[in-house]
């Protein structure tokens, strides 16, 4: 719990210090290459006093960093952190080794967030119910077919006989989030995506506004359980 405070208190200061337009504007300026403060003053119209407070405060909160010229060693050249940057995104989630997708009835949603994470993240990943259909729904197969994504039609299960120990559980319904929130619940998911449910519209698009809404939020969770390795120096 420390660390994790420790981390959002770095995260929160280097927020801040962007928070400014212009000190943002100097992070965008340095993005692609390095700047001397005399430089960034000139192209971003800013005067030379309020450039040194606006480096400061992004210096400080470890977003830049100083270097002398090896030609005129009176210039100074400011440097992005990149890393820092990538640091704002949330920490990784620590010990999923399977991701299970949950709703109601197994018939379309977890059955799509399953197909659509087998495709795009991999790694281990299955769907259950906690009222499961006898099927999976025949729009949801057919948008799944329309974007390259197989499912079985006959493949449902309950969720008390696929969750095990180490998964990281996603209810993907309000339905299945509540039921599962009950303290004698056999399954606490872990996260919750309030995705509304396709088969009470049962038309085509309403199947293929739930495919959307599962694809953005899975191309957003995937980094955070499968973080990619940090490149070597």
């Amino acid at each position: 719990m420390t660390d994790d405070l420790s981390s959002l208190e770095v995260r929160a200061r280097v927020h801040a210090a962007l928070g400014d337009p212009a000190r943002l504007a100097i992070v965008d300026a340095l993005t692609l290459g390095d700047a001397s403060p005399g430089e960034i003053g000139h192209d971003l119209g800013l005067p030379t006093n309020l450039v040194a407070h606006h480096v400061k405060v992004l210096q400080d909160a470890g977003l830049l960093t100083r270097t002398r010229s090896e030609g005129d060693r009176r210039r100074v050249y400011l440097r992005l952190v990149p890393e820092v940057l990538t640091s704002l995104a949330p920490p990784p989630l620590a010990g999923a080794e399977r991701v299970v997708f949950v709703c109601t009835h197994n018939s379309a949603r977890s059955q799509l967030a399953a197909a659509l994470w087998r495709d795009r993240i991999g790694g281990p990943v299955a769907s259950a119910g906690t009222h499961p259909a006898a099927r999976v729904h025949p729009r949801a197969v057919k948008v799944a077919h329309r974007h390259g994504l197989a499912l079985d039609p006959a493949g449902t299960a309950h969720v008390g006989d696929i969750v095990r120990d180490g998964d990281l559980v996603i209810a993907v319904c309000d339905n299945a989030h509540e039921d599962l929130a009950d303290p004698d619940a056999p399954v606490h998911p872990r996260l919750h995506w309030s995705v509304p449910d396709p088969v009470r519209v049962d038309t085509d698009t309403a199947f293929e506004a739930a495919y959307i809404d599962l694809a953005d939020r899975i191309n957003r969770l995937g980094p955070a359980v499968h973080p990619a390795p940090r490149r070597s120096q």
